[in-house]
Parts: C-alpha cells; structure tokens; sequence
C-alpha cells in the first residue's frame, strides 16, 4: 500500500484528503493515515529532496525548502522551452517592426496577442521600449537575450522577410481595433 499511495500521490496536483484516499484503496481512514504519517517521517529521516506533507485538509508532496533555489535554478534556465506558433510569429512582427506596439502586432497578426505579448517579456526575448508619441502606447523591442538564442550579432542579421509583411494597415490604430 506504501507504494501504491506514493504513486497517487505523485500523480495530483492538489492535496488530497484521506477519506478519498480511504475510499479508494478501500482501507480504513486510519490505516490511510498511519501509513502517511509513517512515510512523511521517513522522508524527512532520510533527508529526502522532497516531503510529504499534511496541508488543506489533504496529503501532497513538495519540495523541501533547502532544496528550492536549485529547483527555480532548473525550471528558470535548465530546461529548453519551445515557444508555440503564436509566440514565434508575435516574435517575428516585433523583431522586423520594432519598435511596435502591441496593438499593431495584433493588427498584423489578425489576432489579439496580449497574453503571448507577456510571455515573450517574461521570457525576456521582447523588451518594453518607451511609449508611441501619438498614442501613449507601450512599445516593445527585441532583447539582447533573443538575440543569443537565435545566433545573431545584430538584427541586420535577420533574414529579409520584412516584404512579406504588411507597410502600413490603414484604419487601425495602435491598440489593434478598427478606428471610426
């Protein structure tokens, strides 16, 4: 059963109560939650990089404090994150139409990329880059970090695919919606 419940409890991504757990090995509440206490404390004995721990009315595993810088460490840098289709592509528009807004990324795109917007920056691959005169519009910019991950010196290094995009979008304005 030490195993079984390890299993399950490996698997969910909130606590999990022990009359659930009960009900679902079939076991009394108590058994459930001898063998729980006994794991946690073993875990801990052992000095285990994570822990199994009592919260919310419920039994979870985490990650043991001491151990959480290098944890961030490796989900910040030690993992390669693919960036979808839409990323790629709001990635595009900034880079060859910088500086821009978000708006007219979303014109030239035909979508709203608000949210990919904030991922890019918080990716650190687009950087804000002052305000449009006109409109007060935020305008984003390349970093020198997506620079890096794509080899380049400098964005002269860009294929030439700026005639592919559109010059100019007439009728409409920085925020991406039609003008009246």
């Amino acid at each position: 059963m030490r195993r079984d419940l390890e299993a399950v409890l490996m698997v969910v991504d909130q606590p999990v109560a022990e009359y659930d757990l009960a009900r679902a090995f079939d076991r009394p509440v108590d058994e459930i939650a001898a063998v729980l206490a006994g794991l946690s404390r073993e875990y801990t004995e052992q000095g285990r990089g994570f822990d199994l721990r009592q919260v919310a009315e419920g039994w979870r595993f985490y990650t043991r404090p001491e151990c959480a810088g290098i944890v961030e460490h490796f989900l910040k840098e030690g993992q390669e994150v693919r960036l979808t289709q839409a990323a790629l592509e709001t990635m595009a528009v900034v880079a060859y139409r910088q500086p821009v807004s978000r708006g007219r990324v979303s014109a030239v795109r035909g979508v709203n990329c608000d949210g990919v917007m904030r991922t890019l920056v918080l990716r650190g691959l687009i950087e804000e880059a002052g305000q449009d005169p006109e409109s007060g519009a935020h305008l984003f910019r390349t970093t020198t970090y997506f620079l890096e991950r794509l080899g380049l010196r400098d964005l002269d290094e860009l294929p030439d695919l700026a005639p592919f995009l559109p010059d100019d979008i007439e009728g409409i304005d920085d925020t991406g919606e039609h003008a009246t």
